[in-house]
């Protein structure tokens, strides 16, 4: 098949890049490079079509969506920290750029896998967090649930293009993690702790690092991309991917300073000190991956010990 990947210098989307090849799609990859690296891309550049663009830029999503069987849209602003920083690029990125896409697979009649967010959740207390749970948001003076309600809003349009004959997926990543991460840790406390304790400074965890979350490993989350991509069953649905394993910030802290033999200690900061003001954070974060499993069978397999060790491997070849 022909294939786009906006986003596709990405952490996740050069992992998806990869796997695309080794199953002989032909693969064509849009990124403007603002998060994303060339440097990901290493092995696939021979062998793919790589275009410095924006998903703001109708004109050039419109010609690289023509005559493709399949788009996936990873593209997208990340990051609670640059969410926050800069709350009206991401909300035009992730919106503006989102439409453009999606109405480009309508026109063309291409197969649509959106990536979401498990923050699309907000701060619920029900756990685990299952696909048509309602949404709990806080105030709209508050930056960092404009990157939820923008993803919302890409959902709902998906879906009420599906309505009307796209055929689509969609996925909601939790927490993935793995080689590849962006080192500034966008979007990532695995790559901000692990970055922290191998040049020997303090791990910073805000809070008291008792809120938990569910890590997935890269090569989980591409495997379940792929699924919700190429399987019919898929069509029209939402799914939670990741792994349903809880894991304390404390905890994974504790895990990578053993793991690499850090000298550093763990150092507890305020989400004010951080974010600003009035930052609210979840304390727990559960997807219920019945669905995945049931209609897809997909599962997470990676346990955290093994997918941090392959992700440590992979820092030290590349960062020292």
């Amino acid at each position: 098949m022909r294939v786009l990947v906006t986003g596709g210098a990405g952490y996740i989307g050069s992992h998806l890049v990869d796997r695309l090849l080794e199953l002989h799609h032909d693969v064509v990859v849009l990124d403007d490079l603002s998060t994303g690296n060339l440097a990901n891309l290493h092995r696939a550049l021979p062998n793919i079509r790589f275009v410095k663009d924006t998903i703001l830029n109708p004109d050039v999503v419109d010609e690289l969506v023509a005559g493709t069987d399949v788009v996936f849209h990873l593209a997208a602003a990340v990051g609670v920290g640059h969410i926050v920083e800069k709350p009206l690029s991401s909300l035009i990125t992730n919106t503006k750029g989102a439409e453009n896409v999606i109405e480009a697979c309508v026109r063309h009649e291409a197969r649509l896998l959106l990536a979401s967010t498990s923050e699309i959740y907000g701060k619920s207390a029900k756990m685990p967090m299952s696909e048509d749970d309602d949404r709990v948001l806080g105030s709209t003076t508050i930056a960092r649930w404009g990157y939820s309600t923008a993803k919302a809003i890409d959902e709902h349009l998906a879906l009420a293009y599906a309505e009307q004959g796209l055929r689509m997926s969609i996925v909601r990543y939790f927490n993935s993690y793995g080689p590849r991460l962006d080192p500034r840790g966008y979007g990532s406390v695995v790559a901000n702790l692990m970055r922290q304790a191998l040049d020997g400074e303090p791990l910073t965890v805000h809070g008291d690092g008792t809120q938990t979350r569910c890590f997935t490993f890269v090569n989980d989350t591409v495997e379940g991309t792929l699924r919700a991509a190429f399987d019919p069953r898929g069509e029209g649905l939402v799914f939670n991917i990741g792994n349903d394993t809880e894991t304390s910030i404390n905890d994974l802290a504790r895990m990578i300073v053993a793991m690499t033999n850090s000298t550093s200690n763990i150092q507890h900061v305020s989400y004010e000190a951080r974010y600003g003001k009035g930052f609210e954070d979840t304390k727990r974060r559960i997807p219920d991956v019945r669905r995945a499993t049931d209609i897809l069978g997909f599962t997470a397999a990676t346990p955290l010990q093994a997918g941090l060790t392959h992700t440590l491997q992979w820092w030290r070849t590349t960062h020292q």
